[in-house]
């Protein structure tokens, strides 16, 4: 759980996520957020019992995608444009796996559902 806190706050950018701290590294103007680990997250999240959350996470990196449905690799947050691989393989296997289980019967919103998380 600490370690999916820390991804989400140090790694994490408006409901998208990074692979890397953009810090003073050569690359990171020119790197997005990665699609991948942003679904990565909605399923840890709703591993954790965080439905809303992972929600959150499922659909803001949904929405990535261009107008034909495809997702790109990596999202540029601040200029909302797509960059890297496209279409990426890896980010569509992804989303079908979370949309599966955020689908599934024991993912209902209810009011047994755990407190929101800390992230």
């Amino acid at each position: 759980m600490a370690t999916l806190a820390a991804v989400a706050t140090e790694l994490g950018d408006d409901g998208f996520v990074y692979r890397f701290r953009h810090d003073e590294r050569p690359l990171s103007d020119a790197e997005g957020a990665f699609t991948l680990c942003g679904f990565w997250m909605a399923l840890a999240a709703h591993q954790q019992g965080h439905t809303t959350a992972a929600v959150r996470w499922f659909e803001r990196n949904r929405a990535a995608c261009g107008p034909p449905g495809l997702l790109p690799e990596e999202y540029d947050v601040n200029q909302h444009q797509m960059r890297g691989n496209l279409p990426q393989a890896f980010a569509h296997a992804l989303l079908l796996e979370a949309a599966i289980r955020l689908a599934g019967p024991d993912t209902g919103l209810n009011p047994r559902e755990r407190s929101e998380p800390p992230w």
